[in-house]
């Protein structure tokens, strides 16, 4: 789950890019029938240019002209849901995938079971684009987190990589030292903290639909150790995931979890000499839950929803997959593909490690979600910054949660 940039130029650079590239421009009033329009929030690189080139080959391939809208993605939701309840969305659609039930809950998206290639692709994939039992996005590539550790700290102090919750909070206990962290992570106050925090709560075994659980406090307790200890800084319940790159490459931080897509900001640093390996999980030979990250293609329903399904289902193509992958540093849908790539770059080992038991943020409480997920990020400001214990935290945020429409 990349953060969305925060730069408003990077707006008008993206959408000057996708004019200049051909093929791909901007949406106009009226589009003639054979071309088609898309909406998505790819405005900073690599993303913008790899989807401009990806769509600009597959409109070639099914004879049609592909116009982008590109906007950041706060702007894109609300967007799309008016557009949606108004049946008047573009004729592809590439959103988060946790805003894919709302999207889909106007009705106005066509299901793609049977539709488009699926075949063989990660289950956790089509569950994150699936709403009421219809499959309605699918994601060429996905993303998740694993834990990055700077090998010449780990080297000098003699220590292995974490591989449990304890070894874990023990590790970043040594290796805090002077101006430099044990860990850094996100715990801020968006769907970027809660993301980084749900390996824990689905690692104890908790359940979204009920925060107050004895295993939801036992995960909360030991997320706050963590800063009680002073292995992690308090500052970092105001980083986002780039802030927490930025405190590892700049060696304030001996580890850091964070997402596959860093990987290639990292390998551009000299000197920095990493590892990368799948979360601790709370017992030993455990399997980590990570949330799965990652965009959904959607086709609304339409006049043209034949000819999107043809680029979708061309996006969707192996070949396709993998370029996307190779620029995004993304998991792809499929197996196949995914083994691939991970001969060409095998830092994405571990994050295909995890991806056949990445967890669907939406699955169990489909359009719930952001509410739900919204108490549980303030509960974890609330636990760390000692305002409330882990307990009264989730009580409070078991409340705010059934104030959502399940």
């Amino acid at each position: 789950m990349p953060p969305c940039t925060r730069a408003a130029t990077a707006v008008c650079a993206a959408l000057a890019l996708t004019a200049a590239l051909g093929g791909c421009g901007l949406i106009t009033a009226e589009t003639p029938p054979n071309t088609l329009t898309v909406t998505d929030y790819y405005t900073a690189e690599p993303g913008n240019t790899a989807l401009t080139k990806i769509l600009r080959s597959c409109g070639d391939q099914v004879g049609v002209t592909v116009e982008r809208e590109v906007m950041p993605r706060a702007q894109l939701v609300p967007k799309l849901l008016r557009d949606g309840a108004a049946k008047s969305l573009p004729d592809l659609v590439l959103s988060d995938n946790p805003d894919l039930p709302k999207l889909a809950s106007t009705g106005a998206l066509l299901p793609l079971e049977g539709r488009v290639r699926t075949e063989g692709f990660y289950d956790s994939v089509l569950k994150a684009g699936t709403y009421r039992n219809k499959l309605y996005g699918v994601a060429p590539g996905v993303n998740g987190l694993a834990l990055f550790y700077d090998k010449a700290v780990f080297a000098k102090a003699g220590l292995e990589p974490p591989a449990t919750w304890a070894e874990l909070r023990e590790t970043a206990a040594k290796l805090t030292v002077g101006h430099r962290y044990g860990l850094a992570l996100s715990a801020v106050a968006t769907e970027e903290g809660t993301w980084q925090y749900e390996p824990f709560f689905w690692g104890a075994g908790a359940d979204l639909g009920q925060l107050d659980s004895a295993r939801s406090r036992s995960a909360l307790t030991y997320w706050t150790s963590l800063f009680r200890d002073g292995s992690v800084s308090t500052s970092a319940l105001n980083w986002q995931q780039s802030d927490v790159a930025e405190q590892f490459i700049g060696r304030h931080a001996a580890m850091m979890i964070n997402g596959s897509w860093q990987l290639a900001s990292l390998g551009k640093q000299k000197g920095l000499d990493y590892g990368v390996v799948p979360l601790p999980t709370r017992r030993s030979g455990g399997a980590p839950v990570t949330p799965l990250g990652g965009e959904t293609w959607a086709v609304p329903k339409g006049d043209k929803q034949d000819r999107a399904l043809k680029v979708l289902n061309c996006v969707l193509s192996r070949d396709h997959m993998l370029q996307w992958a190779q620029l995004r540093a993304d998991i792809p849908a499929d197996p196949a593909v995914a083994k691939r790539l991970v001969k060409q770059q095998p830092d994405l080992a571990p994050f295909v490690a995890s991806a056949p038991t990445a967890r669907s943020r939406t699955a169990e409480l489909g359009t719930a979600y952001p509410t739900v997920s919204e108490a549980l990020r303030t509960a974890l400001q609330q636990a760390v910054t000692g305002q409330l214990s882990p307990a009264k935290a989730l009580a409070a945020a078991q409340r705010q949660a059934q104030s959502a429409d399940h």
